[in-house]
């Protein structure tokens, strides 16, 4: 017998088998198996979006759906997971290379040369760090390795290290108010609020890469990335702006100018009498910024595909910060003037609940811890750091540091990348 004729019986077996083989896989598809191409995942804020995307793959592959809002990501970006921007940011999700960074508090003072570190454990001073005059925010590298202070007076940006919680070399750097950094890890951008100017830097040398001035832009100083990378925008503080800036560009794409006068219904009516936008943040699904104008008295919602304004939430007195749950469902907003703060539902963009500082207060700016049980914010008129019960909403710690606490750096944090500011993770 040839090698030819011994060939075709096995080969006729083979293709039975082959056939089988595809029955049961299309029946186990139709059970409730993985199927490839299935379409979109579930909504973003369900709890399952943070699943590691099971879909399968053949030849050119069927890949998992992505939302719009997350395609045609930046080059060097790490992909969205899930469709949801804080899916990386889970509670418990830390990376390997702060797993084992002591849980700490780092408050800055904005009114003197301080950085005072609270155990978030114990509630008490470990020690204070001495940096430059007016230090606003204290901020996360990208790589997560280094934290910085923002000490504006002093011209000087100050490191710590947050294996040690002690001080590095201080960056030369004109009146730094706040610092973020590209979602490809690539550029700092520094807001030099006093002089008008964002800053495109080098992450490693501080060099200065490009600076940028919108003539109607005065008091940069907050700023949020889209879901995609491609665009980032940055509030304006003195002159009642939002900008779109170019992440590859550092060209200015957009502005809006806020309505000087509250519009919406239940906005508390003690207004600045002036647009004055502070934080900015991006919801869950990638479609929309939140950002806190606190000279009206409101939330704004900016649609991120045409950047235009298409609502508005009244607020109490004073909205300042923005901080995303662990679980992506619920945003904390500080409502500095009232002494409270409100929890909003990014869903259905309601306020679900108030949480109220007995005998009143001034939360400002700070983050959530990384098992989700307790946001951090500082008593920006008041010299002391609040912690707040996030399943009760209680007060539950009210630690003195004197002064003017700022931007508090609640450290570690879940993600894989900072992006900046107290802790914009992804």
């Amino acid at each position: 017998m040839s090698w030819k004729q011994a060939a075709r019986p096995a080969a006729a077996f083979l293709a039975v088998g082959v056939v089988l083989l595809t029955l049961w896989g299309l029946q186990r598809g139709s059970s409730g198996g993985p199927t490839p191409g299935a379409g979109p995942p579930t909504s973003p804020h369900s709890s399952s979006s943070s699943s590691p995307d099971t879909s399968t793959a053949t030849g050119s592959a069927n890949k998992a759906y992505v939302a719009p809002p997350f395609r045609n990501p930046l080059p060097g970006m790490p992909p969205v997971v899930g469709n949801d921007v804080y899916s990386q940011t889970r509670a418990g999700m830390l990376s390997p290379q702060v797993r084992h960074d002591p849980e700490l508090l780092y408050v800055p003072d904005s009114d003197g040369s301080t950085v005072t570190v609270i155990s978030q454990r114990t509630h008490q001073i470990v020690r204070v760090i001495p940096v430059g005059y007016l230090s606003q925010h204290v901020v996360p590298s990208y790589d997560l390795k280094t934290l910085y202070t923002n000490s504006s007076v002093a011209n000087q940006l100050i490191e710590i290290n947050p294996r040690t919680g002690l001080r590095g070399r201080a960056i030369s750097m004109p009146r730094p108010y706040n610092l973020y950094f590209t979602p490809d890890g690539k550029t700092a951008v520094v807001m030099i609020e006093e002089y008008d100017t964002i800053r495109f830097a080098d992450p490693h040398t501080w060099k200065t890469i490009d600076d940028l001035k919108e003539p109607g832009c005065l008091g940069p100083n907050h700023a949020d990335f889209s879901g995609n990378g491609r665009f980032f925008v940055v509030t304006c503080e003195f002159s009642g702006e939002l900008l779109k800036i170019g992440t590859l560009s550092h060209q200015v794409e957009g502005v809006i100018h806020f309505d000087p006068q509250p519009t919406a219904p239940h906005a508390d009516p003690m207004t600045m009498g002036k647009s004055v936008p502070q934080d900015v943040r991006i919801s869950p699904d990638g479609t929309t910024f939140y950002v806190a104008d606190m000279g009206t008295n409101e939330l704004r919602l900016i649609d991120a595909k045409t950047f235009k304004q298409v609502g508005v939430i009244g607020m109490p007195r004073m909205p300042h910060g923005i901080y995303p749950s662990r679980d992506g469902t619920r945003l904390y907003v500080s409502d500095r003037g009232a002494g409270e703060v409100s929890v909003l539902d990014p869903a259905s963009n309601k306020i679900v609940d108030t949480w109220v500082i007995p005998g009143g207060g001034s939360p400002d700016m700070g983050g959530v811890s990384a098992d989700g049980r307790t946001l951090w914010l500082s008593g920006r008129n008041d010299g002391v750091v609040y912690g707040f019960d996030t399943a009760t909403g209680h007060l539950i710690a009210k630690i003195p540091v004197g002064g003017s606490p700022h931007g508090i750096a609640v450290w570690p944090q879940p993600g894989r990348y900072s992006l900046g500011h107290t802790g914009n993770m992804r």
